[in-house]
């Protein structure tokens, strides 16, 4: 590999991954280059891995959005960012002409772009973006947590939304490593928070992060969490598990007048007790993604300790070795987050 190149992996469809020697492209107008350190491996990454997102990503795309790395060059205009900080990618390109866009809400954007699917992504070793979509770390912040701030950033829009507070009663439902950050953060945030998992190596994790924890094989997780708040229920339910069953417990263990956010992405339009929401006078909140202040908050909580991110880290891969690590997450219910190291990692 020359100097003027650097190594990507390209998504070559049928599960497989084919790593390529590219020309950075050099940054615009409005654009910064990154050395990317480390990038995490999502749920959304795994469906494009098993072919689900062929027909958006293509078959030659590099995907790849939960990352961290250094600015190496600023393209003109650029006058807040400089080379050799420590950076995060927010992955959200907005159009900023749409009626949510004009709302305020360009998260949400009708015609939003998603860095990592609708372009290429992090999984290379240089990585250009719009500046926009740029914060900047800590200096002293380890960039394999600093990898963690894309989902922790999903997990404070969660729980923003879930409008929780201090003393509250939180449920999340479905312990992967989204659930495991919300229920984080909103212990953070004062609340009694209760994970739900059937997985006893998550269940252990939970426990060892101080969550209170609930296996549903044990006996159905509406009751269970009855007996727990005598009689009360969780006012804050999150549902993360994207199953039928996680959807009947969330209206079955919620308070009166609770919430319900909706975390989980259905593929499929399950049944919903909507009864419940009549009998109880209960809330659902859609939750997608995340907004600045989230990146914001997710970077503070990082900074400060206040949430520990480690132990969620189960493994870490070489750039050569992406394949082989996306495999590895098949059917493994035991694993939490990978990371992918890409560059240096300094």
């Amino acid at each position: 590999m020359s100097s003027q190149t650097a190594m990507a992996a390209f998504y070559a469809g049928q599960k497989s991954f084919r790593l390529e020697e590219v020309v950075p492209v050099a940054p615009g107008p409005g654009e910064v280059q990154i050395d990317v350190a480390y990038c995490g491996v999502c749920g959304t990454d795994m469906h494009v891995f098993h072919g689900d997102m062929d027909a958006r990503v293509t078959t030659h795309r590099i995907i790849g959005h939960e990352m961290s790395g250094v600015i190496a060059a600023v393209g003109a205009g650029v006058e807040h960012i400089r080379t050799g900080q420590r950076v995060v990618v927010r992955p959200l390109d907005h159009c900023g002409d749409c009626p949510a866009c004009r709302a305020g809400h360009s998260h949400i954007c009708h015609n939003l772009k998603f860095l990592g699917l609708d372009s290429n992504g992090a999984f290379q070793q240089k990585w250009t973006v719009p500046a926009h979509t740029v914060h900047v770390l800590p200096q002293n912040l380890d960039l394999k947590l600093a990898a963690m701030v894309e989902p922790l950033a999903v997990a404070c829009h969660d729980v923003r939304r879930g409008r929780i507070a201090a003393g509250e009663i939180a449920l999340v439902i479905g312990g992967g490593p989204i659930g495991m950050l919300i229920a984080l953060v909103a212990a953070h945030a004062g609340a009694n928070a209760i994970v739900a998992e059937i997985n006893e190596n998550r269940l252990a994790i939970a426990r060892k992060l101080e969550l209170e924890t609930i296996n549903p094989k044990d006996g159905a997780i509406g009751p269970a969490i009855m007996a727990r708040t005598d009689g009360r229920g969780a006012d804050v339910v999150f549902e993360v598990s994207g199953s039928q069953a996680g959807v009947e417990a969330m209206t079955a263990a919620a308070a009166a007048r609770g919430r319900i956010v909706m975390v989980a992405i259905n593929n499929k339009r399950p049944p919903v007790d909507l009864f419940q929401f009549f009998w109880r006078e209960l809330e659902m909140l859609g939750a997608r993604v995340y907004e600045p202040e989230d990146y914001n908050r997710a970077i503070e909580l990082l900074e400060s300790g206040a949430v520990d991110v480690a132990p969620l880290i189960t493994d870490i891969r070489g750039l050569d070795e992406i394949e082989q690590a996306f495999t590895g997450l098949e059917g493994n219910s035991n694993a939490m987050k990978t990371l992918i190291q890409v560059g240096a990692g300094t």
